[in-house]
């Protein structure tokens, strides 16, 4: 078996967990906490996130009966679980001071955090969850329609559609002119 480029091998009983999951970090862990920092703006917070999802397939590897699903199967749990996170940190959002930054961002895992215009965060943060997902899995991640469809759980036409209407809603929200207080 492969799986994006690397060998899996599996033992006559299924899959070996330990080398999906070593395999998929390898190959995986560093896109997943910049996609999990563009969702949380924490980035401790996406580094652990990263860490819970790959503990949560590890206990789940057993299940997987296609390897190559596998990385669509570990987006989603960081999806999840940056949701998740959201929820409970709400409150925290709302009541940030105007301006405030998050924590420093360093490390070569935010680049694309980093390089991002503030006003495209907050923008894309209006979005609803969907439209934001399949943007961020387009343009963060550069995965096809079929692979965001896997990843979060809905049809190619819906990737496209929420795509479509997210890329509208960001044009509409970037051409205001800003308002300052």
């Amino acid at each position: 078996m492969s799986l994006d480029g690397v060998a899996i091998s599996a033992p006559a009983g299924g899959i070996d967990a330990d080398a999906l999951v070593v395999d998929l970090f390898r190959t995986q862990a560093r896109s997943l906490v910049r996609l999990a920092r563009i969702f949380t703006d924490d980035r401790d917070a996406a580094e652990d996130i990263v860490q819970e999802a790959f503990i949560r397939l590890h206990r789940a590897a057993k299940t997987i009966r296609d390897p190559a699903r596998a990385p669509a199967f570990l987006r989603s749990i960081v999806l999840n679980l940056a949701r998740d996170h959201n929820r409970r940190g709400l409150m925290s959002f709302r009541h940030r001071a105007a301006g405030a930054s998050s924590d420093v961002i360093s490390g070569i895992e935010d680049e694309a955090v980093e390089a991002t215009d503030p006003a495209m965060l907050e923008a894309l943060r209006s979005l609803s969850t969907r439209q934001r997902e399949c943007l961020v899995l387009r343009y963060y991640l550069e995965l096809s329609d079929a692979e965001i469809a896997d990843t979060i759980g809905i049809s190619v036409n819906s990737v496209k559609t929420h795509t479509r209407r997210a890329m509208g809603a960001l044009g509409a929200r970037l051409s205001q002119p800003e308002v300052t207080p």
